[in-house]
């Protein structure tokens, strides 16, 4: 009986790797040899001013454009040697809903279906299940012109997943939606890394990355200049501090004698110690108060928002930043 060939399976804890990555357009530099390394599983948030080179590293990820330099392996796969292979894993959404607006949303859904090559009876089980998932069953036999820009970001969301992609490039997903939808789709984006998805987020809205991403890396200039969970980044910028309220005025007093470098407010009884907000830390002044017996109305830790660490680590503000 004639050997078989070994069965290769490919195992990798990343759904993305990256390593010296570098493009220039003629003498523009627009990624110099940025790493990146994306867990599977889990949502990863790309932020940066406009001309940072975040749409520039999404098409060499994405395999529409090609490096000048580095290695990129998306689901295991180097973008360069085995592009059908990174294709096949993977689901492109874009700033824009492409959709067809002179079809039906289920016409949408079902033309993606064809596009995949799935067979009839496996195209209309897919197709009637996104349609149930994102809550289009209602409308699913109207002209998408008729659909609002929440409806149409979801259907374009839903038409990127008939493939079943390992990973999702999300760009923007919500620019231009009203809160009640932008909520919704950080709840789909939620329930698809609950499912084993990985998503590759960029957004204009910084609150958005703070909520959605298990880790953030920020790119400006064509380099990555921070990188790591929204906590983490936080901690950085400094303005991290504990504010302790006391009962009376005796406990205030004796509470400024031993927490040095405390900023006082006489009239709210508080006092401001800086810290970098971490467990340890404010577990220390909790125990340092103690030890003195001396007993603290409330507590709270206050540490800057990433629209702090965004103008600490770029010189400008993050609103409206384009991707």
């Amino acid at each position: 009986m004639a050997g078989r060939a070994p069965i290769v399976v490919r195992m990798t804890s990343s759904a993305i790797a990256a390593a010296g990555l570098r493009k220039a357009y003629k003498d523009k530099i627009v990624l110099d040899g940025i790493d990146l390394d994306v867990a599977a599983g889990t949502v990863f948030s790309l932020l940066g001013p406009n001309g940072a080179g975040k749409t520039t590293t999404i098409n060499v990820l994405t395999t529409l454009t090609k490096a000048d330099g580095g290695t990129v392996r998306v689901a295991g796969h180097d973008v360069v040697t085995e592009t059908k292979a990174v294709r096949a894993a993977i689901g492109v959404t874009g700033q824009f809903a492409a959709v067809d607006e002179l079809l039906t949303g289920q016409e949408n859904l079902q033309l993606m279906a064809d596009l995949k090559r799935l067979d009839s009876g496996t195209g209309r089980r897919i197709v009637a299940g996104l349609l149930e998932r994102f809550d289009l069953t209602e409308s699913a036999q109207k002209l998408v012109t008729t659909y609002s820009g929440g409806m149409r970001r979801k259907l374009d969301l839903a038409m990127t997943l008939v493939g079943s992609p390992q990973i999702i490039f999300l760009d923007e997903p919500t620019t231009g939606l009203d809160p009640r939808s932008r909520r919704t789709m950080w709840e789909i984006i939620r329930q698809l890394v609950a499912d084993g998805v990985t998503i590759f987020l960029t957004t204009q809205y910084l609150d958005e990355a703070d909520r959605l991403a298990d880790r953030i890396a920020v790119l400006d200039q064509g380099r990555i200049v921070a990188q790591g969970t929204p906590a983490e980044l936080k901690r950085q910028i400094p303005g991290s501090h504990v504010r302790f309220r006391f009962a009376d005025v005796a406990e205030f007093e004796a509470a400024t004698l031993f927490l040095t470098g405390a900023t006082r407010d006489e009239e709210d009884l508080t006092l401001r110690v800086p810290s970098d907000g971490g467990a340890r830390s404010v577990r220390a002044l909790l125990d340092k108060l103690d030890d003195h017996s001396i007993e603290v109305e409330e507590f709270s830790v206050h540490t800057p928002d990433l629209d702090d660490v965004f103008l600490a680590l770029t010189g400008r503000t993050s609103t409206k930043v384009d991707a």
